[in-house]
């Protein structure tokens, strides 16, 4: 399960990172946040057009490494359409998915997509390019955008 799993990541990580999905500014964005991650220098802006409480559109800009890049893209993919609670708790997901104790098999049966993220666990420096996407998406929704969020 786990070499599969490693073999999607590696595909899936890479096809983000080449063709990263809704990379694009939004001037009619009712919310954005940006990001920062100091210990490497990923940057990300996330854009996002509610309705209501749900996400009718999200989009991002930025640079990064291959994690960060991919997991911003993933997002956006994953998030367009739901309500706020379904992206609050897809980030949990999301989050116990990276940070969880590296000895234990991940839960990946909630993930969808995002479970190629699972491997990351195992690299605690690239838990917070892997994060960055998501805690500003959080800023983004509550409108802390006077602030850049940082990983740090």
């Amino acid at each position: 399960m786990m070499s599969d799993l490693r073999e999607l990541y590696q595909e899936v990580i890479l096809d983000h990172n080449k063709n990263p999905r809704n990379f694009h500014d939004m001037p009619e964005a009712t919310n954005r946040a940006d990001g920062f991650n100091p210990l490497c220098g990923d940057k990300v802006t996330i854009f996002l057009k509610l309705d209501g409480d749900r996400i009718a559109d999200v989009s991002f800009i930025g640079s990064g490494c291959a994690i960060s890049t991919a997991s911003a893209s993933l997002l956006t993919q994953a998030l367009k359409g739901k309500t706020l609670g379904e992206a609050n708790a897809l980030f949990s997901v999301f989050h116990e998915l990276v940070t969880g104790d590296p000895t234990d098999e991940p839960d990946i049966s909630r993930a969808g997509k995002l479970a190629v993220f699972a491997g990351v666990r195992e690299y605690p420096t690239r838990v917070k390019c892997a994060t960055l996407a998501w805690h500003t998406l959080q800023a983004a929704v509550e409108r802390k955008a006077a602030e850049p969020v940082s990983t740090e």
